[in-house]
């Protein structure tokens, strides 16, 4: 038995977005199929996105723009990381170098993906990709600031990380996928770290028996 059974699809708004209605009927826990239920998808293709680690200034490249969807409930201009739209017959990796040249002037070498996960699956059939990466002065390739043919008008800056925590912390990042990538990264750098100390420990310890072993 197909766990889905659709009974129409049809698209009812065909713009920059699109919408798609279908009549369906689904395999309920019970064992039973539903009755036949409409459902509304809104259909903007995938994504990618990624948290950008400045190395040599180990401060976070983030993006400031505005968003109007988010205008009326606040704040409309958001802090995000990096992202756009995945083209078609593009790769992740593809559309994530271009959208780092265009916004924020920037080529990135390793691409790290952090995950993969739906914006809103209760409406939207958008994923986006996630990645992490790192950039170096010599790397600026480009002004960045977003493209003006689309009517972009990005601010790039650069977040020292105590400051970028507190910022979680205090709940002023609104948006899911930089969130997202800032947990992760706060995440990867307490783990280096505390890999460091106890090399550092173990250094500590064999050098204090090399120097007794020396002295007797």
């Amino acid at each position: 038995m197909n766990k889905v059974e659709i009974k129409s699809k049809r698209l009812i708004f065909n713009d920059f977005f699109k919408i798609q209605e279908a009549i369906l009927r689904y395999l309920r826990f019970d064992g039973k199929m539903s009755e036949p239920v409409r459902r509304l998808v809104f259909e903007r293709g995938d994504a990618v996105a990624a948290i950008i680690l400045n190395r040599d200034s180990q401060k976070v490249v983030l993006i400031n723009q505005f968003r109007y969807p988010t205008y009326e409930k606040g704040p409309g201009w958001m802090l995000e990381v990096v992202a756009g739209i995945l083209e078609q017959n593009e790769t992740p990796e593809d559309a994530l170098r271009r959208e780092l040249t265009e916004e924020i002037g920037y080529r990135a070498g390793d691409l790290t993906h952090i995950a993969t996960f739906y914006v809103s699956p209760g409406g939207s059939s958008e994923r986006i990709m996630l990645y992490y990466a790192e950039v170096g002065e010599t790397d600026r390739i480009a002004a960045g600031g977003g493209l003006a043919s689309e009517g972009e008008d990005i601010q790039f800056t650069e977040v020292a990380l105590p400051e970028l925590w507190s910022a979680l912390d205090a709940g002023e990042i609104m948006d899911a996928k930089t969130i997202i990538g800032v947990m992760w990264l706060r995440r990867k750098l307490e783990g280096e770290c505390k890999v460091r100390s106890r090399i550092q420990h173990k250094f500590r310890f064999w050098h204090r028996a090399l120097c007794w072993l020396r002295a007797q």
